[in-house]
């Protein structure tokens, strides 16, 4: 039986294999008017050359983006043990923001167990301000 996580990984794999010389289908897609203006003033800057390539590129890298979701998902579910903590996530947050609290990885961990407390669903964001909370109340 197929899902729709499987079917979406076999269509976003198709799209490579089209990408040379694409079949194409007329499709009509109603667009805020603000985002339609948005997007010929990025064509007329030269950005893209035609809205419609600008939509088709917008709309397959979500398609890439969703796919690489579900095939990391996947990979969760068959090895649970390779999912980061939440502290291993905050510290790569730090880490590529080049925040200085990613000096301090055993500030993180105990930010990240402390947060989950008050906000079961904090992410790394929420940890990096909640560890630098606890500095700020230690240097009062």
């Amino acid at each position: 039986m197929t899902t729709p996580r499987i079917e979406l990984l076999a269509a976003v794999s198709r799209l490579d294999d089209e990408s040379a010389t694409p079949a194409t289908a007329v499709t009509s897609i109603r667009l805020p008017v603000a985002l339609r203006e948005a997007m010929a003033a990025a064509v007329a800057a030269g950005f893209d050359a035609s809205s419609n390539e600008l939509g088709v590129t917008a709309i397959r890298d979500r398609l890439e983006l969703y796919a690489q979701r579900v095939a990391l998902d996947m990979h969760y579910e068959t090895h649970p043990d390779s999912r980061p903590t939440l502290a291993e996530i905050a510290l790569a947050l730090a880490e590529l923001d080049g925040d200085p609290l990613a000096a301090d990885p055993d500030l993180i961990a105990a930010a990240a167990e402390a947060v989950v407390r008050f906000k079961p669903t904090a992410n790394a964001d929420d940890v990096l301000m909640y560890a630098a909370g606890m500095i700020n109340a230690v240097h009062r």
